[in-house]
């Protein structure tokens, strides 16, 4: 019973990320499973505790991600390459609506990203800012807290669809570049070219 119940589950966020979460149903999950939404009831009370599951467990999974970047990163330019990456495989299915729909339709779901937001990744770029400067990658005068709020707040943005609209812009792109321009905007001329350097490399492997 508990694989099915798991299954309900980890097939419902699939369709969220894919579709939005507005967008799909009960109906549609139960036809994805080739079950009645009856079963979907046995073991979840609405759309909206399948939802909340959904982000506390992807919360989780960000928070186990992060740790591992901050433990295996040579530097802070290192950290926020990995970040990147790491951004770019998670986000790369994710419909942009999904994050609209959490903050009109599934309050405590959305409460609980913003106090994700707001507390661990927001002390996460700082962590990354601080280390920058005191490696001498990241300029000594800039106000780590300003920057780290701008970042959390970009990220958030980009699922904007009144600013940049999906049939325009290609998501897991305009995240790599804001990325990009938030990064660069903080170097100093050591971690330029080392920054540099390092983007060489890498489309050198990649070609």
């Amino acid at each position: 019973m508990l694989e099915v119940k798991d299954k309900i589950k980890e097939t419902a966020i699939h369709l969220f990320q894919r579709y939005g979460i507005r967008s799909v149903s009960m109906d549609d999950i139960a036809r994805e499973l080739s079950i009645s939404k009856k079963t979907i009831y046995q073991f979840y009370k609405d759309k909206d505790q399948i939802v909340t599951l959904g982000v506390v467990e992807h919360i989780e999974k960000e928070r186990d991600e992060f740790q591992c970047l901050l433990n295996s990163s040579e530097n802070a330019i290192d950290e926020m390459l990995k970040f990147s990456t790491c951004l770019k495989r998670n986000l790369g299915e994710i419909n942009p609506a999904l994050l609209f729909d959490l903050q009109k339709f599934h309050f405590s779901a959305w409460e609980l990203w913003v106090d994700f937001k707001n507390g661990f990744i927001k002390k996460t770029v700082l962590n990354v800012i601080k280390r920058g400067k005191e490696e001498g990658l990241f300029r000594p005068e800039i106000n780590e807290e300003i920057l780290a709020c701008y970042r959390i707040e970009a990220i958030e943005m980009a699922f904007n669809q009144h600013v940049f609209p999906s049939e325009k812009f290609d998501f897991v792109e305009l995240q790599i570049t804001l990325m990009d321009h938030f990064l660069r905007g903080m170097l100093t001329m050591k971690g330029l070219l080392y920054y540099d350097e390092l983007n060489n490399s890498t489309t050198d492997e990649n070609r």
